[in-house]
């Protein structure tokens, strides 16, 4: 083999480890931005859904005792640790509109509960 070949290959070898080096490290960065992003993705749906539904003039004392109620229904009476308004549907009128909230039980199971409004009384979709 020539000096030159010799010269060519490691060169040819140096790329593919730095090429190989730098897609491993970008990567891993994509996957620990990952989750920060989807907090935060979480975050802004909630804001955006609770602030919707003040916008709407819904009460949010009554539409989270209805989702208390229909959680205690679903999952058991003190069985769940988080609720959290994540979606608010205006269809027209106000017997179409709908919140969907996530309950979350002290073990860490999720469960999505839709409420549905009849006039100003909300309860169970």
């Amino acid at each position: 083999m020539t000096t030159l070949a010799i010269v060519l290959l490691a060169i040819a070898v140096l790329f593919v480890l730095l090429f190989a080096g730098g897609w491993i490290s970008a990567t891993r960065r994509a996957e620990a931005g990952e989750e920060s992003l989807r907090r935060e993705l979480d975050t802004a749906q909630r804001a955006l859904a609770q602030a919707h539904a003040l916008d709407r003039g819904w009460d949010r004392a009554i539409m989270e005792a209805a989702a208390r109620e229909a959680a205690a229904q679903r999952v058991g009476e003190g069985a769940f640790s988080k609720l959290q308004l994540v979606q608010v549907i205006d269809k027209p009128g106000t017997d179409e509109d709908q919140a969907i909230y996530r309950v979350e039980t002290a073990d860490g199971e999720e469960h999505r509960i839709t409420l549905g409004r009849s006039g100003d009384v909300w309860g169970p979709a």
